[in-house]
């Protein structure tokens, strides 16, 4: 079998779980199957890349469309299948497969309908992305879904696909490059205290990933717990205002540490932090599955998160972390904004004061890395969908 993949991201410039994913699936795509890939910006190693340059000038979406449109010219005319991740790529392999008649695959880590706050971000380019994102779907002879949870998301989203279409397989980690390390060189340097109760954050700036929420929920940490937000990238300068005006507020109030490092560190970087962490954060509010709980939780690093998307079938309420309730439809409601970042304070609170319940979750929380989220194991489930979508589409 011959793949092409295509995507935005590839390493080494990886900003997104999208591209964490494609970066640890190709190599085990390629121990059974010979794969091609196609992305988008500067070239590299590994893979075939198309600047995000045409038209000049032009709407940051319509330059994506560009980059589709050579990738699609460019996938070799002998593959068997086309798979391509996030919105982003997705005209791309629908392109290919119309040209060549050959089978598309997606997967879906996002969904536009579920991200409105991209209109902030994207403008007319939203409308954009979320009509390649349907028509993709719609057509594609296969959908994988990263989570149940996302399964149901897409179904609902897009009706008119058949739900024998939509397949499962969830995103994995790789136990051996995320694994407690307890060296402390890295958080001595970012003024993490060793010794006191820490709560820490990785991620962007951005609605979906909750850090506002989190910001405020901080204010009601006990006093000695110190808060490690490893945040950058913000979507827009109005939530970067905001998010500065909200951090301000916490490092005002707080005896404790409160760090801010804003560069993206080095995923080794990131490896050692999650280590030392008390408790790691996920306040997010809209989540497909959530690959930095698994990164967290193979560190043996208990999680707190919000439970929305496929967060619960990562971490399990009770055994590897504590999960918090979160409406979606309730996000302008004030009264209930506050009730939750409350709850997610308090169930924090309730972690870093038990150490003992803390080591429990984090081994748990390895444990369930290492038995249900192995990379072998989802690009054999991969394949499988390669095979029902060429089926399909014969």
């Amino acid at each position: 079998m011959k793949l092409s993949l295509l995507t935005r991201e590839y390493p080494p410039s990886i900003y997104g779980g999208a591209g964490v994913h494609v970066a640890q699936l190709v190599p085990q795509l390629r121990k059974f199957i010979e794969v091609e890939v196609h992305c988008m910006g500067e070239p590299r190693d590994g893979a075939t890349a198309h600047p995000e340059t045409y038209p000049p000038n032009a709407n940051a979406a319509l330059r994506v469309l560009g980059a589709d449109l050579s990738m699609a010219a460019a996938v070799s005319p002998d593959v068997d299948v086309l798979h391509s991740h996030t919105w982003y790529a997705n005209m791309g392999g629908h392109l290919a497969g119309l040209l060549l008649d050959k089978p598309h695959v997606v997967t879906s880590h996002s969904l536009e309908p579920h991200r409105p706050w991209k209109s902030e971000q994207l403008g007319g380019g939203y409308a954009v992305s979320s009509w390649a994102e349907k028509t993709a779907f719609e057509a594609a002879d296969a959908v994988i879904s990263v989570s149940e949870g996302m399964r149901r998301d897409v179904l609902d989203s897009y009706p008119n696909l058949d739900p024998a279409r939509v397949h499962v397989v969830k995103n994995g980690i790789d136990p051996d490059e995320f694994q407690p390390d307890h060296g402390t060189d890295v958080v001595d340097s970012l003024g993490m205290e060793r010794g006191r109760p820490s709560v820490v954050f990785v991620g962007r700036i951005t609605r979906q990933k909750g850090l506002v929420h989190l910001v405020r929920a901080a204010q009601e940490f006990d006093p000695d717990t110190q808060v490690v937000l490893l945040a950058g990238a913000p979507d827009t300068p109005e939530i970067a205002a905001e998010f500065e005006t909200a951090f301000a507020e916490l490092q005002a109030s707080r005896t404790a540490p409160v760090v801010w490092v804003r560069e993206m560190l080095p995923r080794s970087a990131v490896r050692q932090v999650m280590t030392h962490a008390t408790v790691f954060a996920c306040p997010s509010i809209y989540e497909p599955l959530g690959i930095v709980n698994l990164e967290a939780m193979a560190c043996e690093t208990a999680v707190v998160a919000s439970a929305v998307g496929g967060i619960p079938e990562v971490v399990v309420d009770g055994k590897t972390g504590l999960l918090v309730p979160y409406d979606p439809p309730r996000a302008n409601d004030p009264a209930f904004v506050d009730a939750f970042e409350t709850e997610f304070a308090d169930k924090v609170n309730r972690v870093t004061r038990d150490a003992d319940l803390a080591r429990r979750f984090g081994v748990a929380g390895r444990q369930r890395c290492i038995d249900e989220f192995s990379w072998a194991e989802i690009a054999k489930q991969t394949i499988d969908v390669y095979r029902a979508a060429i089926e399909y589409h014969a």
